[in-house]
């Protein structure tokens, strides 16, 4: 018998805002992967790989990370990598400012954003731990466990999500929009907490409920941290800076960035970016738009993994980071929203809500207001994905986007059955 999934459909009732919907649940068997982890054999992908994509390879750090302690061994290939850089024409930027883009919200498309570089760092750590399944722990719309339950069903791992909800719907199916659709069709196990329950009992406490559990159950869970940021995750971003350096390399050569912009969610990304940009050749300013938490709560975490990584470097030093959560965390004014619609209207590309959309907000904000401190620059922007949270502010953005009516057909147009073939 090989390790592939085997799965047995079953149909369930979902209600939506507008009509019942008969939709195919699945419940894995994992007999395969389970007999070759109790074999001593790592459970392989889903099936063999051409050009290396799931491909588990070994890691050789960048030579001017190589001092730092421990080093990850070996990578799973997740990501669909190098991302572009383009020229990003925002409108109203200051004097002989440019900013450029970084698209790793192209990393993937299921599987896709910030998340997978960590994750092909985590996986790997989890596979050749014996793992049979993943914990993780996020906001109900969590692109983090999303894209962690795509990479667990890619390596035949099943994947448990305790997400955070509203009291009132704690108890209620959570539905199927934007991430939790994805969530669900790849087999995720959903486990719901409210908000109040969380804040009381935090994630690493929950996440150890649930793997004492599962281990009670006979399974080998292995726990992925809230947005995959440990000191391991990091390295996804202290390699994201190599490959930024290769594209500036094999590109004319002649650009220099002088600042990196990204949203800061729960400080991995950030980590790996301001220690990668202090060490490599790109020494860039790393500005981060804090969109939950403050400053102070992320500069003692971001201090918590580069110490992790025996860095010897004070995170006051590597990166200025600013509030730029507005309302709260995944909360958006009238006017953020629209501001995401304005950018993706004026350049093509789309930001997400609650990360890229505050920190592209954020820093448009900072240069109207402070224009000589950009003026001049060089601007990285690195879009960390997360599309998938706009289907969650449709209704909030039905006003604010383009109009619709029925076409206008003259009833002197001919008209004949069968002219208009539909496929």
């Amino acid at each position: 018998m090989n390790s592939t999934l085997l799965l047995r459909p079953a149909i369930r009732t979902v209600a939506t805002a507008n009509k019942t919907l008969q939709v195919p649940t699945f419940q894995s068997r994992r007999k395969s992967t389970i007999s070759s982890l109790m074999a001593g054999r790592d459970p392989k992908p889903t099936a063999p790989t051409i050009g290396g994509f799931l491909a588990k390879k070994p890691y050789e750090p960048p030579s001017w990370a190589s001092h730092l302690n421990p080093i990850p061994s070996h990578t799973f290939s997740l990501g669909h990598l190098p991302t572009p850089i383009h020229k990003w024409n925002l409108p109203n930027l200051p004097e002989d400012t440019e900013v450029w883009i970084k698209r790793d919200d192209l990393s993937g498309m299921q599987l896709s954003g910030n998340k997978v570089r960590k994750l092909e760092f985590l996986m790997a750590d989890a596979v050749a731990n014996g793992a049979d399944c993943i914990i993780t722990v996020g906001g109900i719309q969590s692109n983090h466990c999303r894209a962690t339950a795509v990479a667990a069903r890619y390596l035949n791992l099943d994947c448990y999500l305790i997400l955070r909800t509203s009291k009132v719907l704690v108890d209620r199916d959570p539905g199927l929009i934007g991430n939790l659709l994805v969530e669900r069709l790849v087999g995720a196990h959903v486990e719901l907490v409210s908000k109040e329950e969380y804040a009381k009992i935090g994630s690493v406490a929950l996440a150890d409920l649930l793997k004492k559990r599962l281990l009670s159950e006979g399974r080998k869970p292995y726990v992925i941290p809230v947005g995959g940021s440990n000191s391991l995750g990091t390295w996804g971003y202290i390699e994201a800076v190599r490959e930024i350096e290769q594209q500036i390399q094999t590109g004319s050569g002649e650009i220099h960035f002088d600042d990196i912009v990204v949203a800061c969610g729960s400080g991995g990304t950030i980590a790996g970016l301001s220690l990668g940009s202090r060490w490599s050749n790109l020494k860039a300013k790393v500005h981060a738009f804090a969109v939950c938490d403050d400053p102070g709560y992320f500069y003692n975490f971001v201090q918590g993994l580069i110490d992790g990584l025996n860095a010897g470097i004070d995170s006051h030093d590597i990166v200025n980071i600013q509030d730029a959560k507005g309302l709260g965390y995944a909360m958006n004014t009238s006017e953020e929203l629209k501001f995401v619609k304005d950018i993706a209207e004026a350049t093509g590309v789309v930001l997400d809500p609650v990360y890229s959309g505050k920190a592209t907000y954020g820093m448009l904000k900072d240069m109207s207001a402070n224009p000589e401190k950009w003026k001049g620059r060089k601007v990285l922007f690195i879009h960390t994905g997360g599309l998938l949270g706009l289907y969650d502010k449709a209704e909030q953005m039905t006003s604010m986007v383009g109009k619709w009516r029925r076409m206008e057909i003259d009833e002197s147009i001919p008209r004949k059955d069968g002219a208009g073939k539909m496929f």
